[in-house]
């Protein structure tokens, strides 16, 4: 089974070879990396373009300019469509998710069709966040879970893997939203289609080097997109 991690980049030149060394480190079999950077200033596609030449599991898509999260990974499940992987993952460059849990991952996709590295299922597993910060996640995800009704602890997640099934059910084309907005819009109609869903547990850590892309904007869409989620599902056109 082929598996792909979708890795999104923008001025990650602090993190990203480290990054790449140590999931290469894991030896995984017919476990390849995709890093969809946005053109970012500080030479990060060229640091993976050196590293490409040794590695051949390693893979780019260079966009001309920053575009967003939630596009980036439509542009990487595509690819992972057209190339024919049948696990495909969101990751972030900054070591916030530990590329230690890509076993688990695994393991667990195996009886799932969606696998999510939760920060909740099994008490607050955050370090290194300022409390403000760890009020909104928390509240952002009950929010989420109350009005769309899912079942999920950490809707807003962006550490997990999909089957090839769930993504080929999805029309990606649709799929317009950002950030937690992203994260939330994919796990509900991964749901709605009645796709098994499982949280296992990580630990986040806030990043060391380089600059959260959190913004107001993300957070303002979020709010509003749980509740065009739910009247779309009123409505059946999920």
């Amino acid at each position: 089974m082929k598996s792909l991690i979708v890795i999104p980049t923008y001025n990650e030149a602090q993190n990203i070879e480290l990054l790449l060394e140590r999931i290469l480190f894991l030896g995984i079999k017919d476990l390849n990396i995709l890093i969809v950077d946005d053109n970012s200033p500080d030479g990060t596609a060229q640091i993976v373009e050196k590293i490409m030449e040794k590695e051949k599991n390693i893979h780019i898509i260079k966009r001309a300019s920053k575009s967003g999260l939630g596009t980036a990974y439509v542009v990487g499940f595509k690819y992972a469509l057209q190339n024919g992987y049948d696990y495909i993952f969101e990751m972030d460059a900054d070591f916030s998710h530990n590329p230690d849990e890509i076993p688990n991952f695994l393991k667990a996709i195996k009886e799932y069709d969606l696998v999510i590295g939760s920060r909740y299922i099994t008490g607050v597993n955050v370090i290194n966040w300022p409390l403000t910060r760890l009020i909104l996640s928390v509240g952002a995800n009950k929010y989420s879970q109350i009005i769309t009704g899912m079942p999920i602890k950490d809707g807003t997640g962006g550490f997990k893997c999909f089957r090839r099934e769930v993504l080929e059910k999805i029309n990606l084309d649709n799929v317009h939203s950002d950030g937690y907005s992203f994260q939330i819009e994919l796990n509900f109609k991964t749901w709605k289609k009645g796709f098994r869903i499982k949280e296992i547990p990580i630990v986040f850590t806030d990043r060391e080097a380089g600059s959260s892309k959190m913004s107001k904007k993300i957070i303002r869409e979020a709010v509003w997109m749980v509740w065009k989620l739910k009247i779309l599902s009123i409505l059946r056109k999920i």
